[in-house]
């Protein structure tokens, strides 16, 4: 079902904060897998790291092919900003129910920019018999305007805003939407992450969309040919048995890459192959917060096992999978943000194979990892304008 949810949106002009150097950040302790945080010191790093803006809890970004960049923050303001950072303007504010964990959460171009202009989002909101995330898209508008004094940016706005996907069913609580969108290489399906919302039980459950990777139609429907539609479950789902997924990413070859919090322990980094089951609430590398045990995935247990686990946990938040020049060493490996770990953490991808690699202390909670179009990997931390909440550049360290 379509119906559009916002009308003209007023337009704001504010100067971002100017270019800086992060401070340097304290060593961590080995973790309990004896995983120890490298480059500690900022300048022992392979990369520089410069400060470009700063923003009131940023949750998610992408850029446009000039390399401006859409920025979301959990209130439910999208954002365009300049390439340097110095310039942004509001051009959706979308009436999210922000409570704990829901934000306006993703956002992603379209395939077909270009022409289309379409921009993708994902959000929490609240409807009869609870909460649940919803994707939407709009069409980004710019229209120039004729300053006195010297020249004005495109006053800009998201048009046409159209809800195309809500989770089902609805429930209570604040916690585990989820939310990420990926396009399929060849842009005709869109991957969608539904959290199974804090209630465990419905990642197994084939009637609902909680707890799953979803491959829909551009226009928010159930692709045809989802591999679970003729054994009774609801046709949108390609994989289940997720807990909160909050990155999923392809790589050069195809292959689908998905990141997921586990409860206790067991956060996880999982290649997605359509129809599997990954086992949550059922096995998990980690524990119940009341320290009850959770089988361990093994093998022969029908559930498809982690690449790579990580236990005590690091609350993964974003996954981009690097592809650019500046970093030629690390062309094809993923990245991660670190939450409760304030970390930068790259694993190693060879091929369907994952192991863990670098994990810089970078002193701040890490919502999200994008690559700019030089090559460079942008980080937007976890927090509030004024303390933490930066867009971060990292370059090459000369």
């Amino acid at each position: 079902m379509r119906s559009s949810i916002l009308a003209a949106l007023p337009i704001i002009l504010v100067a971002c904060s100017s270019s800086g150097t992060m401070a340097e950040s304290p060593a961590p302790a080995p973790s309990e897998d004896g995983l120890v945080a490298q480059a500690d010191r900022a300048d022992q790093r392979p990369f520089a790291t410069s400060v470009i803006a700063d923003f009131e809890a940023p949750w998610a970004m992408t850029f446009l092919p000039d390399a401006r960049m859409l920025v979301t923050e959990k209130a439910g303001q999208m954002l365009l900003v300049s390439a340097d950072g110095t310039q942004r303007q509001t051009i959706a504010t979308i009436p999210v129910d922000s409570a704990g964990q829901g934000a306006l959460m993703d956002v992603v171009l379209a395939p077909d920019f270009a022409t289309s202009k379409r921009v993708y989002f994902s959000y929490a909101a609240a409807g009869e018999g609870g909460k649940g995330v919803v994707l939407a898209r709009g069409v980004l508008e710019e229209r120039q305007v004729q300053c006195i004094k010297a020249p004005c940016p495109p006053v800009a706005r998201l048009s046409g805003i159209e809800t195309l996907f809500r989770a089902h069913p609805l429930v209570d609580g604040d916690g585990h939407y989820s939310g990420r969108i990926a396009f399929s290489p060849d842009g005709k399906y869109l991957f969608f992450t539904n959290g199974e919302r804090q209630k465990f039980t419905p990642a197994q459950d084939p009637k609902v969309t909680l707890g799953k990777v979803l491959r829909l139609t551009l226009d928010g429907k159930p692709a045809p040919g989802n591999p679970l539609a003729a054994k009774g479950f609801d046709p949108a789902i390609w994989s289940y048995g997720h807990r909160n997924l909050l990155g999923i990413a392809f790589d050069s070859a195809g292959n689908l890459w998905e990141q997921e919090m586990g409860p206790k322990g067991g956060d996880e980094i999982n290649l997605i192959k359509p129809g599997l089951n990954y086992g949550w609430p059922r096995a998990s590398n980690g524990s119940n917060y009341d320290d009850t045990d959770i089988p361990d995935h093994r093998a022969g247990d029908g559930y498809e096992p982690p690449k790579v686990w990580w236990n005590p946990s690091i609350s993964p938040a974003g996954l981009m999978i690097y592809s650019g020049n500046l970093f030629p060493q690390w062309k094809g490996d993923a990245f991660v943000g670190g939450l409760s770990s304030k970390a930068l953490l790259r694993i190693d991808l060879d091929g369907t194979n994952a192991r863990k690699g670098d994990q810089w202390d970078m002193g701040a909670r890490i919502r999200e990892v994008e690559q700019g179009p030089d090559g460079a990997i942008w980080l937007l931390e976890d927090g509030g304008r004024g303390s933490q909440g930066r867009l971060l550049k990292l370059t090459p360290r000369s």
